[in-house]
């Protein structure tokens, strides 16, 4: 077995290797963002922005948008980044696999290609397995794509949300769920900051959290609808 791995097994040493240099830009620019207010911050990212849409390349941009991103959580989620979730960060925006344990921070790492590919304007899919953790993870960092100026929507089964700040919820909008990875059993789940929208206003939003099975059944629901104005999704570009 051991031989065959040398041809079938997945190694990631030189990617591990490449990630190094831009993992120490991202770390070099870290001093040239504390003293930023957080309006200076989001002026960072509409700057960000406008040089993608003036043909700046993602991976140029890279070391950039995830110093502003982990500058940005630090403050409204009081979480630093490790350097070792920027390279998964890095290898996620190749389009390559990371593996991580649970409590390893996948929630924050995903924060970090999301950000940056919804720089282009064209969406974003963060894909996830059921209801309660797309709406846990989207509230959970919607504050760092909002600081930046970015929209946020929720694809739940015959809900949508989008991410907004101001947004309470009231009594009609909670519910309890059960889950059983977890030692409290039952819980109650909020609605804080979920304002409830159209579907396609959620696939509208810079970055959109759902499920598997949400996303897929509304590709499939949109190639047997009869008019263009129902369609729910909008071209597909990075998940």
């Amino acid at each position: 077995m051991s031989f065959l791995d040398r041809f079938f097994k997945q190694s990631y040493e030189k990617e591990l290797k490449e990630a190094e240099p831009i993992v120490a830009k991202i770390n070099d620019l870290e001093p040239t963002l504390t003293d930023l207010s957080e309006t200076e911050l989001s002026e960072r990212s509409s700057q960000l922005k406008d040089r993608v849409a003036g043909g700046e390349s993602l991976d140029v941009v890279l070391p950039e948008a995830y110093a502003l991103v982990r500058e940005t959580a630090k403050r409204v989620l009081g979480v630093r980044y490790y350097d070792v979730q920027l390279v998964g960060g890095i290898i996620l925006h190749r389009g390559l696999i990371t593996e991580m344990r649970t409590g390893e921070g996948k929630t924050f790492v995903g924060t970090l290609p999301s950000f940056l590919n919804a720089l282009t304007g064209k969406g974003v899919h963060v894909v996830t397995v059921n209801d309660y953790l797309a709406r846990r993870d989207a509230v959970w960092v919607g504050a760092v794509y909002d600081q930046l100026g970015l929209s946020v929507g929720i694809i739940n089964q015959g809900n949508s949300y989008l991410y907004d700040s101001n947004h309470k919820n009231d009594e009609t909008e909670t519910e309890t769920e059960t889950e059983t990875e977890t030692e409290a059993g039952a819980f109650k789940v909020a609605y804080d900051h979920l304002r409830p929208c159209t579907r396609k206003e959620a696939y509208a939003a810079d970055i959109t959290y759902g499920t598997n099975n949400e996303y897929g059944f509304d590709y499939l629901r949109d190639n047997i609808e009869f008019e263009a104005d129902n369609l729910r999704q909008r071209e597909l570009s990075y998940a």
